[in-house]
Order: structure tokens, then C-alpha cells, then sequence
């Protein structure tokens, strides 16, 4: 009887179903791009150095330190990457360092890796060395630099750098190498102000043991589970780590990007919220006129020995019969566009000035829009259709539940 009477007023019906699905439609595409692009800049972030989780110094976050480190000996390095999460772990030493030449003296950012351990799934820089090559072993004697610290530096590749730390016992140490490589990432904090150093003497220049680092990057390959692992990981290798270290997520180790995610993650749910009450609006007006309309209808079934319950269910399965036809009707609205920014995507290049890339807390963005939606948040939209259809009918039932049939059968 409810589907019958929702399609009495087929026109009416029909843009009701339109309204749903348009805003079903704008709800996924919001959601779906969020997640790509906050997906992207996470793992982009964690590739720059950090991982999904970090293991490092319980105090290195607040003050970071060539002096504060941990020990990743390669058989707990072996037993993190048996876990079924993780898809790599990998021991690094991060800091700051002095660059100098004959020309120029400029601080930058260091990264000490082992190249035999790492790859662009790792460490995404790897894809961006444009001039050179990456080290070829951790014992390596070269230096990777950014293109914009090479200029400022004014070497090229072959020339040698002088590069100054505070090494572990709090004492000035230099080494010296020759620039192996050249990084041009396009993003200017990055080609600026980052360079690469082979772990094996960058650790003896620090006075480090053999398996001493500032951080075991652990990489995942869904971003969303760095919470349970780092949980995981602390229960199971506290130990072995040692008191003084700490189980990072990567939105505790990087709070600046974590914040920036979260800012525009409520801001898509707060224009979802406005478009679902806007939906909920319509339908409530489409309900409630129908109800109106069927007074004396509503008033002979009452009379015939329909109760106030029955009456009162059959506008709610009203309500969801609309909630879920405008669910299918969104459904096919929304997947030519999906399909469409799926596997094609949107260039907005031109919106960034022309620039290839942007940039958020030093983490570089694709200017071509993608869309995912995480089955999750599919499921949650369809779920708010459903639950603001329902509510969007709460009213007009209880007036068709409250119907008197000896006033409204008099109604002509």
C-alpha cells in the first residue's frame, strides 16, 4: 500500500527522488574526492620519511635530536615486517645539518637511508632524482641534495660538500662527499631544503652503533589502520624497543598535517549536513502534503479499523520506500561522474596559478583531481538517506496517525 501510494503523484514523486539522488550524488563526489586526496597527501607525507608509523624517541617529537635515537637491530626490524599489516619497515637517522662549500654555507633537513632497503614505495623521493643516481649501497660515500640547495650551494653533481652536525656525545663533527644526485621535486620546502645521506657513514660520523637510528618508519597499505599497528606494535616490541622509545601514528607525528586533514574532513561533513537537511525538507514537504491530501482517505481506513499505529507505519514505509528508490536513483546519477573522475580525473592546474603542485604543511598535491569514496563512507551515506527520509516522515505519521475519522470524513 505504501509503494502504491507514493507514486499516486508521480511528478511529485519523481522530483522528490530527483532532489535525493542530486544530493546523494554531491555527497559522494565530496567524500569520495576527500578521501583520495587526504589518502595522497598522507601517503606522499609518509614516503617523504615518516611512514604510517613511526617508532622513535619518546621525547624526539617535542625536540628533535641526532642524540636521541633507537636501537633497530635487523632482526626486530625482520620481525615488524613479519606482522600482517606492515608492508616495510625500515630504520632511518633523521635531523638537521650545516651544508657548506667554497661558495655558500645553507642548513637543510637530512635523511640517512639504506638504499638496499628502500624504493619509491618507501621513499618517494627515489622517483624524483631528475640528475645523478641514488647511493648504491648504505656504505656509499655520496650526497643527494635538492636541486634549489644545489643551486644555493652552487654545486653539480661530482662537486664535493662539506656537511656539519652535532654528533651523539653533543660534539662537531664534519664529513665530506661528493654530490652523487639531484632531487627536483618541484615543490620549493622540498628541493630547498632536503638532502640524502648513505646511513652506513652518516651513522660512524654520529658515533652511532651499527644499529642505531632516530626512527623505524613502518609503512601499511591502507593509512587508516596506522592507529591499531602502532597500538600493536608497542604491545609487541615495547620491550625490545627499549623504555625511552615511543609507537607513533602518523597524525601524531605530523599534527600540522593531521590538523589540516581534519579541518577540511569537518568541513565536507558540515556541507553534507546541510545538504542532507535541505533534502530532509523536501521530503518532509512532499509527505506531508500527501498526508494532508489523503485526509479523508486516512479518516475511512481509520473508520474500517485501521489503529493510530498502522496509520502511523504505513507514512513511515512511505518514507522509506523514498529513501531507498532515491538511494538506487543516486546510485545511477552518480556513476557515470565517478566513473569519470575514477579513472580520468580533473586537472586543476590552472587553478593553481600553473604550478605543477601544491603544497600543504610540506607535502606536495597532484594538481588532477581522482575520486575514491572508503566503502565505509558509502555506507554511511546511504545509511543518512535512509535515517533523514525517515526522520523527514516522523511528523506527517503521527498527523495521519492522529486522524479523527468522524471529523475528516465529512471533508468533500
Amino acid at each position: 500500500m505504501a509503494w502504491r501510494n507514493i507514486w499516486r503523484n508521480r511528478r511529485r514523486t519523481l522530483i522528490t527522488l530527483f532532489s535525493i539522488a542530486f544530493g546523494f550524488m554531491l555527497a559522494v563526489v565530496m567524500t569520495g574526492i576527500g578521501d583520495y586526496s587526504y589518502s595522497e597527501m598522507i601517503d606522499h607525507s609518509a614516503r617523504l620519511g615518516g611512514g604510517h608509523v613511526i617508532v622513535q624517541h619518546s621525547t624526539y617529537l617535542d625536540a628533535p635530536s641526532l642524540k636521541k635515537t633507537v636501537h633497530a637491530e635487523p632482526e626486530l626490524i625482520e620481525d615488524i615486517r613479519a606482522h600482517p599489516r606492515v608492508r616495510a619497515a625500515v630504520p632511518r637517522v633523521t635531523g638537521g645539518v650545516m651544508l657548506a662549500t667554497s661558495i655558500n654555507n645553507v642548513g637543510a633537513g637530512v635523511l640517512g637511508i639504506d638504499p638496499s632497503i628502500e624504493d619509491e614505495t618507501t621513499l618517494g623521493l627515489v622517483d624524483s632524482i631528475t640528475a645523478g643516481e641514488m647511493f648504491t649501497s648504505p656504505d656509499d660515500e655520496g650526497i643527494i641534495l635538492g636541486r634549489t640547495l644545489a643551486d644555493n650551494l652552487g654545486v653539480d653533481l661530482g662537486k664535493k660538500v662539506v656537511y656539519t652536525v652535532t654528533d651523539k656525545s653533543g660534539e662537531i663533527a664534519s664529513g665530506l662527499a661528493r654530490v652523487s644526485g639531484i632531487i627536483e621535486t618541484g615543490a620549493t620546502e622540498i628541493d630547498a631544503g632536503i638532502c640524502l645521506l648513505p646511513i652506513g657513514p652518516f651513522r660512524e660520523l654520529l658515533g652511532y652503533d651499527p644499529d642505531e637510528a632516530t626512527q623505524i618508519a613502518v609503512f601499511l597499505d591502507d593509512h587508516r589502520g596506522a592507529k591499531d599497528l602502532a597500538a600493536e606494535l608497542d604491545a609487541t616490541f615495547g620491550e625490545r624497543l627499549g623504555p625511552v622509545s615511543t609507537t607513533l601514528p602518523w597524525y601524531e607525528a605530523q599534527p600540522d598535517l593531521a590538523g589540516f586533514v581534519s579541518m577540511k574532513v569537518n568541513g565536507t561533513i558540515i556541507m553534507e549536513l546541510i545538504v542532507t537537511v535541505l533534502i530532509a525538507a523536501g521530503i518532509f514537504n512532499t509527505l506531508f502534503v500527501s498526508v494532508m491530501e489523503r485526509m479523508r482517505e486516512l479518516g475511512i481506513l481509520a473508520a474500517i479499523g485501521f489503529s493510530a499505529r498502522q496509520l502511523f507505519s504505513l507514512v513511515l514505509w512511505e518514507s522509506l520506500w523514498l529513501g531507498l528508490c532515491g538511494i538506487v536513483a543516486g546510485v545511477l546519477l552518480t556513476a557515470w561522474p565517478y566513473y569519470y573522475l575514477a579513472t580520468t580525473g580533473i586537472d586543476v592546474a590552472q587553478m593553481m596559478g600553473g604550478e605543477g603542485q601544491a603544497q600543504v604543511s610540506g607535502v606536495s598535491m597532484s594538481p588532477v583531481i581522482y575520486i575514491e569514496l572508503y566503502p565505509p563512507h558509502a555506507l554511511f551515506i546511504a545509511l543518512a538517506v535512509v535515517i533523514a527520509t525517515m526522520v523527514a516522515g516522523l511528523y506527517p505519521a503521527y498527523k495521519a496517525g492522529r486522524v479523527s475519522p468522524v471529523e475528516v470524513i465529512r471533508i468533500v
